[in-house]
């Protein structure tokens, strides 16, 4: 899987917890000092974001958004997003519960989290229970177990790191088969 794939799902999740906030209005309003005990929440997030040339590049739905701004955090719910690549899906992400801290310089995926890239190959997915997310580092990880699955190849690593600014990643006891197209 494409690990900038990966990446997007961690920019759509600070996109919709910043965007609801930008959006709200309310940013204009707050001061310092009203905003350490406030506490926002909205159900049934719809996102839609295009790219520079105005093409669709993301799509998300959330069912809903907390966002404590004493504590800088935000938590969503039943997050699913879908990138696009010239008109068609390339990617799509789910996951239960998405925590975000410190403005969302950290975000935790967590309870069936599943991350597919679409390709002319195939899909290729993954799925584990947890997957922490950098987005200003453009760093990803997990210590939990991540199933991978493609039409070449199935297996089981017990920890995923990635760098997604140069595109490599690593897998850690990896157990699984490979079977290579003829």
């Amino acid at each position: 899987m494409d690990t900038r794939a990966l990446y997007i799902a961690a920019v759509v999740i600070a996109s919709i917890s910043g965007g609801y906030y930008y959006y709200s209005g309310k940013a204009k309003k707050l001061d310092v000092d009203s905003a350490r005990n406030m506490t926002y929440s909205a159900e049934g997030v719809n996102l839609t974001q295009t790219d520079d040339q105005g093409h669709l590049y993301v799509r998300a739905t959330v069912d809903r958004l907390e966002q404590n701004m004493q504590n800088q955090t935000s938590k969503l719910e039943n997050l699913n997003a879908s990138t696009y690549k010239a008109g068609n899906v390339d990617s799509t992400f789910f996951s239960k519960y998405a925590y975000g801290y410190n403005d969302n310089e950290k975000v935790v995926l967590s309870d069936q989290v599943v991350a597919t890239k679409l390709s002319d190959h195939g899909k290729m997915q993954f799925q584990t229970d947890e997957l922490t997310t950098y987005p200003p580092k453009k760093m990803i990880e997990t210590t939990h177990q991540v199933n991978v699955d493609s039409p070449q190849s199935s297996f089981i690593s017990q920890g995923l790191k990635a760098d997604l600014n140069t595109g490599q990643y690593e897998f850690f006891n990896i157990r699984g088969k490979y079977a290579p197209n003829s």
